[in-house]
């Protein structure tokens, strides 16, 4: 691959992550644990896209209706990848003790994800070249990063709230999964080029919201002096 297309299409959830690290003004987390949840959130997605592509081979045998986008965007794409991405932080980051606040849930998050978008787009540019990845820059790593501030943001509180610890980890995973079905979507549908309009400022409206969810868990930090 061109090493110019391939700094491209490592270089936005490169960014993301030095970014959410930053904002993590108060404590911030060790390096090692850091980057094994982006490498996992990488791995996760070799599996991710071998289910998707078994899949959507499958449904290429289906009439392109209704009931097939939706099974596409809710179940091929958004339940399948989230799933990936949320067993890395509830079973690698979670249980750890530097795992301390729950601004933490956002920043593993955030690193699984943009580990998985990484790989992802690694993927797309080898496959369909530069004008994808530039896409996809503005789009679909843009949405790995609400869907993890929100899953995030509700694991964070779950890691200090044990009497209601299961049901902020389903909060937190049934609503990324949400956002990511309703995205994908408004991406997939071909009935109206308005719809992708939608889903871009849908897209930007919700990052928009995970700011307030990053700055509410900055302003409740334990170790905010």
């Amino acid at each position: 691959m061109n090493p110019f297309l391939l700094l491209l299409a490592v270089f936005p959830g490169l960014l993301i992550s030095y970014v959410i690290f930053r904002a993590d003004k108060y404590e911030r987390e060790p390096l090692v644990p850091l980057i094994i949840c982006f490498g996992l959130g990488a791995t996760a997605t070799f599996p991710a896209m071998e289910l998707e592509k078994w899949a959507f081979h499958f449904l290429q045998t289906r009439e392109q209706g209704f009931g097939v986008i939706i099974l596409s965007a809710f179940f091929v794409v958004a339940l399948n990848e989230e799933v990936f991405k949320f067993a890395v932080l509830r079973f690698v980051a979670f249980p750890r003790s530097y795992f301390n606040e729950p601004f933490d849930g956002i920043v593993y998050s955030v690193l699984v994800s943009m580990g998985f978008a990484t790989m992802e787009n690694v993927f797309f540019a080898h496959r369909f070249g530069m004008e994808t990845v530039l896409l996809r820059a503005f789009t679909a790593v843009p949405a790995h990063l609400a869907f993890a501030v929100v899953a995030g943001y509700y694991v964070g509180l779950a890691k200090f709230s044990p009497e209601n610890r299961l049901k902020l980890l389903w909060q937190g995973f049934g609503m990324a999964f949400l956002l990511h079905g309703v995205y994908d979507f408004l991406i997939l549908q071909s009935w109206s080029d308005w719809l992708l309009v939608l889903a871009s400022l849908t897209l930007y409206m919700c990052l928009y919201y995970c700011h307030n969810l990053i700055k509410q868990h900055l302003d409740n930090s334990p170790f905010k002096l």
